[in-house]
């Protein structure tokens, strides 16, 4: 029966070819099965070319029982392996099938060097210091997000969790709560989960940065940059404050039909919630001086989170809807699971593709979004689902993509509007509306608000001197939500200042 290589090789990430048994120097080879033993195992074929001719082993019996012995003798913890021969044409080669441990760190002892390694790519390279300790967490069936922090409970506040959980649970987060939900210790040390989900939260790394861009690339013309946030604290303040900032700097156009209207968003926006929700959840946390970065440009969104796939597969290389839901940070996700923040079956990536092929099905065409990952770094790129193309008529291009969004464009067919203001404006429409408003009634451009900015609105029309302090007790909002929402209201001149911070009040404009 002809040998088939195809068989045994697979993806590139999960197999290696060599021509020969190296004896003398046997790491050439050993680290290989490391890096298996430590990410997702794989297979090992000796007497194969790189090209994939099949070249044989003079000994094959011989280098068999060689690695056999090698692996258990120079190799700590020892792995689970099969070995095979397999033999066509006089030709034998020798098969090694490594088992993807659960004890690791899977260790080389090799001249006195005692190394780990692990698999990027198709490449075996030696772990780093938090590589190991990554492994360390996974052999001890232990997450980051769930070990004790220098934190203690008593020290920090959690109105922003409690005010969510009663929303969605209708019912309060008692302080046993803490506890079932692994955010605290018996001696009162918050987790990691727990230090990342306070109000305040010391975790600086913790961050979000959001950039709408001018044009396709960060360094476009002279002012490159239309809107930028830098958001800190709590997860749950760091996921509303990003959403708001998306929803407040993309548009979504409409074209009316004989009993309604029909939506055409820039962004689908399960999409950019679900890929918000795992940037957040599933970041590598030990990547210290890392955040998660929002960018918006004129033809797509990108979102950038620290960490690559836990498997070290790259994610390019694989199916996305067949790559099944791993979770870094089980706590993390079990309690958004809870405040119905993500679902607890599925993978993200499935729901991000279905939202894009649902919009699709809209326009006529397939226009879907890419995941891509390295070993650091993950990236989901959203295109613009409205850059360059018509809808009746009128095209969408990078121009008109980035109009004044306190504009809502409305012709007989077709119309454009956001929920922010991208302020100053850029160049005029490409193809402009017949007589667009130059300035659009106050009631069209309140219609845009998002719903916490509504309600900073009509707290301060029943009382203009109100603080951010006491704007976010009266509203149960978190102090970071009133500060974005009074941002963006001053943006669309529907609220301005009148006198000093200290003295003086708002005026909304009517």
């Amino acid at each position: 029966m002809k040998l088939n290589l195809n068989d045994y090789i697979g993806e590139a990430t999960a197999y290696d070819k060599k021509l020969m048994l190296e004896r003398k120097d046997p790491t050439s080879w050993l680290k290989s099965v490391s890096a298996f033993a430590n990410t997702q195992g794989g297979r090992l074929l000796f007497g194969v070319a790189n090209d994939g001719a099949l070249v044989g082993l003079a000994d094959a019996q011989g280098d068999a029982e060689f690695i056999s012995e090698a692996i258990k003798a120079q190799m700590d913890p020892v792995p689970e392996i099969d070995l095979s021969l397999h033999e066509e044409d006089g030709k034998r080669i020798v098969v090694v099938e490594i088992k993807a441990g659960s004890e690791t760190p899977y260790y080389t002892f090799v001249k006195g060097h005692r190394d780990a390694f692990i698999r990027i790519g198709n490449e075996s390279v030696r772990a780093d210091a938090i590589q190991l300790k990554r492994l360390v967490l996974k052999g001890s069936h232990l997450s980051w997000d769930g070990l004790p922090s220098r934190w203690r409970l008593s020290d920090f506040s959690f109105e922003v969790l409690r005010a969510t959980y009663f929303e969605k649970r209708r019912k309060s987060f008692e302080d046993s709560d803490f506890a079932s939900f692994d955010l605290v210790g018996e001696d009162g040390l918050l987790s990691n989960a727990g230090a990342l989900l306070a109000d305040r939260s010391p975790v600086r790394h913790s961050r979000v940065f959001c950039t709408r861009w001018k044009g396709l690339t960060k360094a476009h013309g002279l002012m490159e940059a239309l809107a930028d946030r830098e958001f800190s604290g709590g997860l749950i303040s760091l996921f509303r404050n990003t959403m708001e900032f998306i929803e407040s700097n993309t548009k979504v156009m409409w074209r009316k039909t004989g009993d309604g209207r029909i939506n055409y968003p820039e962004y689908p926006e399960r999409a950019y919630e679900e890929g918000l929700v795992n940037a957040l959840i599933h970041r590598d946390y030990l990547e210290l001086g890392s955040e998660v970065h929002v960018d918006i440009y004129d033809d797509r969104m990108e979102i950038t989170s620290p960490g690559g796939m836990p498997s070290g597969h790259c994610v390019q290389e694989l199916d996305a809807r067949q790559v099944t839901s791993k979770r870094r940070n089980p706590v993390i996700a079990d309690l958004f699971q809870r405040l119905d923040l993500m679902e607890r079956r599925g993978s993200g990536f499935k729901k991000i593709l279905d939202a894009y092929a649902f919009e699709s099905e809209k326009r006529g065409e397939t226009v879907g979004p890419r995941f891509e990952s390295t070993q650091t770094d993950f990236f989901l790129i959203l295109p613009n689902l409205n850059y360059g193309r018509r809808i009746n008529g009128v095209e969408s291009s990078s121009e008109n993509s980035a109009m004044d969004a306190t504009t809502e464009v409305n012709t007989d067919e077709i119309g454009m509007k956001t929920g922010g203001a991208i302020n100053p404006p850029l160049n005029p429409p490409l193809n402009p509306p017949l007589n667009p408003p130059v300035n659009p009634p106050v009631k069209e451009v309140r219609a845009t608000l998002t719903k916490s900015a509504r309600a900073v609105l009509a707290a301060l029309e029943s009382d203009s001197s109100m603080t951010y302090d006491q704007l976010a007790a009266k509203l149960k909002l978190h102090r970071d939500t009133i500060r974005v929402s009074i941002a963006s209201l001053v943006r669309m001149n529907l609220l301005r200042r009148i006198g000093p911070d200290k003295t003086g009040h708002w005026e909304v404009v009517k």
